[in-house]
């Protein structure tokens, strides 16, 4: 397997290379201040919106991260961008419910689009549309019997592609046609993410990094929040950790379970060689439970490839060599093709299958907010969760979410180790490998 790795292979994402993160420490620890208005814990997407959005409604905020700033999933994503087509997709939602969130997700896109157009932020947006490959002649059904309700209410531009028209958009004869979403597209997500930290801190939002945050507990004054430097009060604190909640909060860590995705780029195939793959230069996922999601660089010159690969004993050359493998599956014209890059990075799974927004607990410790639950769709999501738990902590969120509401329930027997996740794997591989030999 070695003959995979090119020369020079990195085990680390493919994003930083543009944007290092070693630049991440923010401000010096000793700057940590001793009280402010509201603390924000991470800083990846939801945490910095959650920020921003609380600083220029003329809060004072800290925002600490443990390690540089935006090390997690908001710099190891795929950077596939849509209007919310998944939420709640292996989730059992009544119909009113998954209604309100798909609208809702819906308008996230458009506050996303808007979001980086006003803030100038180059994060290599492109508007390029996702095709979303049946696995099954079966899978390719569903997908049309939900075609009028994705258009009509999240007006995605949905379309359905037979499977001989499939290498319009794909050179692969893997899949049985599928579905094409006009409203979805493509970042850079570490281009993203610097863009956002440079808002945030431009709004007066205090950045740290390399600071734990610990026990929260309440106080006469409101809060205090232990860390790896000193405590420190604040009236309202947001949790935005997502896959990377850890132990901070042991009622959160029940409630959030960290599921690794890995992905790999290829070495530079040339960008004619790419759009030979990819004609319609769309970024492309499928139906199937453990799904495949893939895409062109953003200069077009390479594949990024990802899903799941090892879910507890992480090794990214491993889980670069498995990908590689379901690689040469879709494009057998890739088999000898090296990678340059192989990583992974934690999604986060709540227990009802779809992301939440909302006061932890009211009644017992009051003033603490979260925004989790990106289920492996978290770029425009999470940013807009996060903006909604600054305008809840703030005190004015002028309606509802119908991402918030709802009681967050714990894991059985689940406390830090997701023991459980090979078997889920393995359970999942097999009713994808069972659907598609019946396919046939």
């Amino acid at each position: 397997m070695d003959s995979i790795y090119a020369e020079g292979f990195r085990p680390e994402p493919y994003w930083w290379d543009d944007v290092p993160r070693d630049g991440g420490a923010g401000l010096p620890a000793d700057a940590l201040p001793d009280r402010a208005d509201v603390v924000v814990i991470g800083s990846g997407y939801a945490g910095l919106h959650a920020a921003i959005t609380l600083a220029r409604a003329g809060s004072d905020v800290v925002v600490l991260e443990a390690g540089p700033l935006g090390f997690g999933a908001s710099t190891r994503n795929g950077g596939m961008v849509s209007g919310g087509v998944n939420v709640g997709k292996h989730a059992r939602l009544d119909a009113a419910t998954a209604d309100e969130m798909l609208a809702e997700a819906a308008e996230s896109y458009g506050w996303f689009e808007s979001f980086i157009r006003d803030e100038g932020i180059d994060a290599v947006y492109q508007r390029c549309g996702r095709f979303v490959g049946a696995h099954t002649r079966a899978a390719w059904q569903r997908q049309s019997e939900q075609l009028a309700r994705l258009n009509d209410i999240a007006d995605s531009g949905a379309s359905m592609v037979p499977q001989d028209r499939t290498r319009d958009h794909l050179a692969s004869d893997f899949y049985h046609g599928g579905m094409l979403l006009d409203r979805s597209g493509a970042v850079h997500p570490a281009k993203l993410h610097h863009g956002v930290l440079a808002v945030a801190g431009a709004a007066g939002v205090r950045l740290f990094g390399g600071i734990r945050a610990g026990a929260i507990g309440k106080v006469a004054t409101g809060l205090q929040i232990e860390t790896s430097h000193h405590a420190l009060r604040a009236g309202a604190v947001i949790i935005a950790t997502n896959g990377y909640s850890g132990d901070l909060s042991p009622w959160h860590q029940q409630r959030v379970v960290p599921v690794p995705s890995y992905q790999i780029a290829t070495e530079e195939l040339g960008a004619a060689a790419v759009t030979d793959l990819f004609p319609t230069h769309r970024m492309i996922a499928d139906t199937k439970r453990l799904l495949f999601y893939f895409r062109p660089s953003p200069d077009r010159k390479r594949v990024l490839f990802g899903g799941r690969a090892r879910y507890l004993r992480h090794d990214p050359a491993a889980g670069a060599a498995f990908l590689h493998a379901r690689l040469v599956r879709i494009f057998p014209q890739l088999s000898g093709v090296k990678l340059s890059h192989g990583w992974w990075g934690n999604v986060a799974y709540l227990r009802d299958g779809v992301p939440h927004v909302g006061e932890s607990r009211p009644e017992s410790l009051p003033g603490v907010f979260h925004a989790l639950g990106c289920h492996g769709s978290g770029v425009v999501m999470m940013s807009w969760l996060g903006h909604r738990a600054g305008l809840m902590a703030a005190g004015r969120l002028n309606r509802p979410s119908a991402f918030s509401g709802r009681r967050l329930g714990s894991f059985p027997a689940y406390r830090g180790m997701p023991w459980f996740l090979p078997l889920v794997g393995r359970y999942y591989g097999l009713r994808d490998w069972l659907e598609r030999r019946l396919d046939r």
